[in-house]
């Protein structure tokens, strides 16, 4: 959830990269060779870990990222619904819901990174946890029905199982949002631990500013006049000490 902010930021990279490296090395020819799925899967698994640290390093670029993977799946999921009754006239309507929705999530993500985090790993989490189900329900029926409806194919009806499964998406995200909205996230904020630490950094950096104006002052000025000690003067007569 929100506590394992690092993780979450790591795991979004790791997945965007990783699909859509993925998609590109399976579906097209690369370096005029068509790669195999197991060619395709290390590249894709290679670049993803990178990707997911640039997003764990960079706190504005996993931001962005876990925004986008909550508006693909909240357009996906509004396709999805809406297919049966309003079937998209073009496959450009999907393509424009879904790179709409998942840009507006990442900005808003970037403004309010508490509340979209806390959003985008419950309805990931839940998603996941459909996912699973119907792979043991209908051997992922479910997923292969969205896909279809993604692309504009013919899909065959979905069966009341299905309905269930795919039912229990909102209901399981709006648990997860709950959970770690009363407990989980309640009562902390990683922006305050950002803040926190540079507030230190700023204070140590005065306190050096002011030792350093301290020394200045303490030290002699360059080209100032000192008066020399007149010279001891010796008489006849005097003895020096052994």
């Amino acid at each position: 959830g929100y506590r394992c902010f690092k993780a979450i930021m790591f795991l979004s990279g790791l997945l965007f990269g990783s699909i859509v490296i993925f998609l590109l090395c399976y579906k097209e020819r690369v370096l005029e060779t068509q790669l195999s799925l197991e060619a395709s899967a290390g590249i894709a698994l290679g670049i993803g870990l990178l990707c997911g640290l640039v997003t764990m390093l960079l706190r504005s670029v996993g931001l962005f990222t876990t925004g986008l993977l909550l508006g693909l799946l909240l357009a996906t999921a509004a396709l999805v619904a809406a297919a049966p009754v309003l079937p998209p006239p073009s496959p450009w309507v999907p393509a424009g819901s879904l790179l709409g929705l998942a840009l507006l999530c990442a900005l808003l993500a970037l403004q309010w990174p508490k509340a979209l985090t806390v959003l985008s790993t419950a309805v990931f989490g839940a998603a996941v946890v459909v996912v699973c189900a119907d792979y043991f329900v209908e051997a992922l029926a479910l997923v292969l029905y969205v896909y279809d409806r993604l692309r504009l194919a013919p899909a065959g009806p979905l069966c009341w199982h299905g309905w269930v499964v795919l039912g229990a998406w909102p209901a399981l995200s709006l648990l997860a949002v709950l959970l770690q909205w009363k407990l989980t996230a309640d009562g902390f904020s990683h922006t305050d631990v950002i803040l926190s630490r540079r507030q230190k950094r700023l204070q140590l950096l005065r306190i050096r500013q002011k030792e350093a104006k301290r020394r200045q002052s303490l030290a002699p000025a360059e080209g100032t006049y000192r008066r020399k000690p007149p010279p001891v003067q010796r008489y006849a007569g005097d003895v020096l000490a052994p």
